[in-house]
């Protein structure tokens, strides 16, 4: 496909043009049957997708319901979710830029809600307040709104900055998240226009004579006992903060002393194999043949696969330029479901038992990726192989017997997988030295020794044919009997000055040696590499034992260099932005606290939620066996954004208690009670609105995954940690002469 084609119309348009072949075009008995359709993938990875949407969608309306108890309030917070996809669609049209797995699958509609949870909570909550109040539905709906349109607006403000510097991303991982910022950020701007503007205005329409809520017995318990348990920790901060303390030192070490592993992307399963057999590079067609159709039928013997295409040498465009000693399988794979049990749904154990199967067949290197990955993986490193070692310096030799070094060193390692060294020497040459004292012996020059050489096996041209404007030369060659074999061409014969007929071999020195077969050259030097994988284990701590290794075991001479690339290379770089950009997103977040509370020491007091956001994400990783990763960076930094607004709306409901008159205890135990349901509820259809994407293994589900796994586990910890947590310390470190909003006097009930 050419580079920037859009993929639906460009895929529409082939099956077009392969129906019409079959049915107009082609004759009777022959059709064009694909194998590997992209249009499967899409639509299995949709299928997925939409799966998981519609469950969280569900979900988060019953979790509406439920808490809320009123269903004219339920119904309009859930018409956000259709406003906020409608609005969001609109301008990813405008942009040009089309939905795919990530920018779908990373739609949380429970954080599209919150913004309208936290309005119709608080205006049905003042038109259930005691009959003494006798303002009108319509005066309580507009303090209601009053009353919280600020953290509302700051609280998805605070979001959207969350998702800006994915746009920071660089090449792969860059094209992957970028569709997807630009889908969540347009699908929250939607969701603040909705909450600000057409949620208080359907409210006023709903509300018109009133309210009245169900009353929750699970709140209320809640309430009781969490009031409670509040005013124990306000009244204990050290404990309470010590314990904050501890769980935060937890955190660091999950993030940084490696107990969790780290990778680049999650592999997106695309239900099909691509297995790689390298022979020797002097390999012939016929024999490399004979082997790929042994491996074909080793392959074709698993039940799991239905079918086998193969592929050997290099296409005729010219494009790749391999030889013969390159076969390449495609090998479709049935659904998991249909495996056998003794595989357990595990593609890995799978590879493993194909893997040794065959490596019975002697002298070949076997390596296992997926179709569009091992395509995406050779543009990334410029081998064949998802990770790659790469030599660089001048000697062919030196540089293979070090990529021999390389790989006994990597061999023993655990998790490495696919190891292979592409050979770079094999291609038998014939080498003529000229014995210069021979020749002048028998008086001939060293050039009529090179050119007796080439004109019989080479061939020289005499003349040129015309044909028209076409041009061919016309070449003298020896007939192949005098040139096919060694003896043939040493006894080929010159005539010297003396009339003596004088062979090959008796005025040069033969031997037959190993020339280079494929020369790779990068930055301006020739390089051999080393291909392998890692199964089984994290890429990112399998490639550092791997150079710890090599580092201490291979001596490089001087002029030579190694280079680690593939993967490792793209997820070293992608931590280095993250760590620069994750700084620079807190900041971000920090000014904007800071223009909505005009202190800075309630925009650290706000910040705190973000420091023990992490732990439950950290943890959620560990638990389900994944990894560090730019999917799960990403995510962190959806968190930090969803993780202020419990502190958003919780510190400002403080401040304003405060400015009524209460005290700064009262204030932050009854504003911590008071904002419990709202902050549940927010956290709550946040991560319900993920749970099915955390918990789902479809194709497809694997690249969003880790994303929507640290936003549930966190958003957990979150909820747990922050609601003892920020009253304890705006108790701590609240003072008589701080900065509070202007006293709300219809509020003051």
């Amino acid at each position: 496909m050419r580079k920037g084609a859009d993929t639906a119309s460009t895929m529409d348009g082939i099956h077009t043009v392969v129906d019409k072949l079959n049915n107009q075009i082609l004759p009777p008995g022959v059709k064009i049957v694909p194998y590997l359709d992209r249009d499967d993938l899409v639509h299995f990875t949709t299928h997925t997708v939409l799966h998981n949407l519609a469950e969280g969608m569900i979900l988060v309306v019953i979790v509406l319901f439920i808490f809320l108890g009123n269903v004219r309030g339920a119904i309009i917070v859930s018409f956000t979710i259709p406003f906020a996809l409608l609005f969001a669609a609109i301008c990813l049209d405008l942009r040009h830029i089309s939905a795919n797995l990530l920018s779908l699958g990373a739609l949380d509609f429970g954080m599209v809600v919150d913004g309208a949870v936290v309005m119709i909570e608080n205006i049905s909550r003042h038109l259930n307040r005691p009959e003494e109040d006798l303002r009108t539905p319509m005066e309580r709906i507009r303090e209601a709104v009053h009353e919280v349109q600020r953290p509302v607006f700051y609280a998805i403000a605070i979001i959207i900055t969350a998702y800006l510097p994915i746009f920071t991303l660089q090449r792969v991982e860059g094209k992957l998240f970028r569709p997807m910022a630009w889908t969540v950020s347009f699908a929250l701007l939607g969701a603040l226009v909705f909450s600000m503007l057409v949620a208080p205005a359907l409210a006023s329409l709903l509300f018109s004579s009133g309210a009245s809520e169900w009353r929750n017995p699970m709140m209320q318990y809640l309430k009781k006992h969490y009031r409670t348990a509040v005013t124990w920790a306000v009244r204990h901060p050290r404990f309470t903060v010590g314990v904050a303390v501890g769980l935060f030192a937890i955190a660091m070490f999950l993030g940084f002393g490696g107990v969790i592993g780290s990778e680049f992307l999650p592999h997106l399963d695309e239900g099909a194999l691509w297995v790689r057999g390298t022979l020797a590079p002097s390999v012939g067609p016929t024999e490399s043949a004979r082997v790929a159709e042994r491996a074909r039928e080793v392959l074709c013997s698993f039940p799991e696969v239905p079918r086998v295409v193969n592929q050997i040498g290099r296409p005729d465009d010219g494009t790749d330029t391999t030889g013969f000693f390159d076969m390449e399988f495609f090998v479709d794979l049935q659904p998991k479901e249909q495996w056998r049990p003794v595989f357990h749904q595990n593609k890995d154990a799978l590879i493993a038992a194909m893997n040794q199967e065959l490596e019975k067949i002697p002298g070949v290197f076997w390596g296992f990726s997926q179709p569009i990955s091992d395509n995406l993986e050779e543009a990334v490193s410029g081998v064949k192989g998802a990770l790659a070692v790469k030599i660089y310096g001048d000697d062919l030799k030196t540089l293979e017997t070090i990529g021999d070094q390389v790989v006994d060193t990597m061999k023993d390692i655990r998790g490495v997988q696919d190891l292979g060294l592409f050979r770079v020497l094999g291609q038998p040459n014939l080498n003529f030295e000229v014995d210069r004292e021979q020749a002048a012996r028998f008086g001939i020059n060293v050039s009529d020794v090179q050119d007796a050489i080439q004109t019989a096996v080479g061939g020289n041209a005499l003349n040129q044919v015309l044909i028209g404007e076409q041009r061919y030369d016309l070449v003298l060659r020896y007939q192949p009997q005098f040139r096919e074999t060694t003896e043939s061409i040493e006894n080929i014969r010159l005539l010297a000055p003396t009339g003596e007929r004088v062979s090959l071999a008796q005025l040069t020195k033969v031997s037959e040696t190993d020339g280079g077969s494929q020369i790779y050259r990068e930055a301006n030097s020739r390089y051999v590499a080393v291909k392998f994988s890692v199964r089984g284990r994290d890429l990112g701590g399998t490639v550092e034992e791997a150079i710890r290794k090599v580092n201490a075991s291979v001596k490089l001479p001087t002029g030579y260099t190694i280079d680690w690339a593939g993967e490792y290379e793209s997820q070293q770089r992608s931590e280095r932005r993250l760590l620069i950009v994750l700084p620079a997103t807190l900041l971000a977040i920090f000014v904007i606290l800071y223009s909505m509370f005009h202190s800075v020491k309630w925009a650290f007091l706000t910040l705190t939620n973000v420091a023990m956001a992490p732990l439950g994400g950290l943890l959620a990783l560990l638990i389900t066996h994944n990894n560090l990763s730019v999917s799960s960076g990403v995510g962190f930094l959806a968190l930090f954004g969803v993780s202020v607004q419990t502190g958003v709306i919780m510190v400002e409901y403080i401040n304003q208690l405060r400015a009524r008159g209460y005290t700064i205890e009262r204030s932050a135990i009854e504003g911590a009670v008071l904002r419990l349901r709202p902050i549940m509820m927010t956290m709550l259809v946040a991560t319900l609105g993920l749970l099915p994407a955390a918990l789902s293994h479809g194709i497809g589900s694997d690249s969003q995954r880790p994303f929507a796994i640290v936003i549930v586990g966190g958003l957990i910890s979150n909820l747990m940690i922050g609601i003892f947590l920020l009253p304890t310390l705006y108790t701590w470190f609240a003072r008589r002469g701080d900065l509070l909003p202007e006293p709300d006097t219809e509020g003051a009930v």
